[in-house]
């Protein structure tokens, strides 16, 4: 029996380049990974607290409060309407959701998983895990008369930032139900729209009724700060969901209530998303300008948590220009060929040091 080859994970390579940041004079900025920095909402930290001390097992499928919560603020946020609850299922983070969903599917060799040209690292790893081949494609074109397992969508992208209009993602749902695909959509960043709405692939517009062979992604690390409790969730099928319900309840792959009751609370607290989307929105403003003014050229980046960036040159050029000035970015090849030319910059970090990487690209 052969191991699965994995690739290598793509940050260990920045190592030099984290030292070279850190040295500088001001200390490193570190927009580099998506990473939350801001305090966990009081009223989230609050509802953790109020379980800790529940001794039994919390269910896979989360508690009836939680899947509520869930499918309200969908409706709320996003105008996602007739979704039952029992199809919502909580997720130990997006990730390992992410990592394992081919597999949890049923998806093995010799089958198809579809994933965008640009892209999160962990949709190849989950097909890799899964045995499945592996394709990168944008365009329902490139695909010819294939019939992919499973295909990925993520509106707003991580790294590009791109969002895919209604009609784009009616037209992925319509081609793949005549092939029999299920298509997964990575909502992660669906609450962080700048200078276009993301649209949810389980919005009654785009699958017109039906939710056959339809997942969404969900996850509070960004909205919520979250990133440390692990938090997320996945519905839309309700026959989906009760597969991968049975597989995880197996696995033991459980949600911890406290992580559960704070899930509740952020889920059901609009205040505390927005306050945390006008931060983001205030850092963009203030590196989107600084990087233009400094010669970069900032490509789609209208919604979501990174801006992405060129210069025209090789990222991994880029990347070490930007060291030199004490901040990290990561080169837009972790993504794919395609990226080559591009970095991904974060928006996650403080106001002092957005700040002090504007000061810094101000004198380059």
């Amino acid at each position: 029996m052969s191991r699965v080859q994995l690739p290598d994970f793509p940050w260990d390579s920045l190592a030099e380049q984290t030292e070279r940041a850190r040295a500088h004079p001001g200390g490193i900025v570190d927009l580099s990974v998506g990473t939350p920095v801001d305090p966990v909402p009081d009223s989230i930290r609050a509802a953790l607290a109020s379980v800790s001390d529940v001794p039994g097992y919390p269910a896979t499928h989360g508690t009836p409060a939680l899947r509520s919560a869930a499918v309200g603020a969908l409706r709320r946020r996003h105008g996602v309407e007739g979704i039952d609850p029992a199809a919502v299922l909580p997720t130990i983070g997006s990730k390992e959701l992410v990592a394992w969903l081919p597999t949890l599917l049923g998806t093995g060799p010799g089958e198809l998983v579809v994933i965008p040209e640009l892209a999160y690292p962990t949709y190849e790893v989950g097909g890799l895990l899964a045995g499945a081949t592996v394709l990168r494609a944008d365009g329902l074109t490139a695909l010819g008369p294939q019939r992919p397992a499973l295909l990925w969508l993520n509106s707003p992208s991580n790294p590009t930032g791109r969002v895919l209009g209604l009609e784009h993602l009616r037209k992925v749902v319509e081609w793949a139900r005549d092939r029999g695909t299920i298509v997964v959509s990575d909502e992660c960043y669906l609450a962080l729209g700048w200078e276009g709405e993301p649209v949810s692939v389980l919005h009654p517009a785009v699958h017109g009724g039906r939710l056959d062979g339809l997942l969404a992604v969900h996850s509070l690390s960004k909205s919520a700060n979250l990133a440390g409790y692990r938090a997320g969730f996945v519905t839309g099928d309700p026959a989906l969901v009760a597969e991968l319900l049975a597989v995880r309840k197996h696995a033991g792959m459980i949600v911890p209530r406290p992580v559960q009751e704070a899930m509740t609370a952020a889920l059901s607290d609009d205040a505390a998303m927005h306050a945390q989307r006008e931060r983001y929105a205030a850092r963009r403003k203030v590196l989107r300008e600084a990087l233009r003014d400094s010669g970069f050229r900032i490509d789609h980046s209208e919604a979501g948590l990174y801006l992405w960036a060129t210069r025209g040159e090789d990222a991994t050029v880029t990347v070490d220009r930007l060291a030199r000035q004490g901040i990290l970015v990561a080169p837009g090849s972790f993504y794919g060929p395609a990226g080559r030319q591009h970095v991904r910059i974060a928006l996650t970090a403080t106001d002092e040091r957005i700040n002090a990487a504007a000061e810094r690209l101000a004198k380059s």
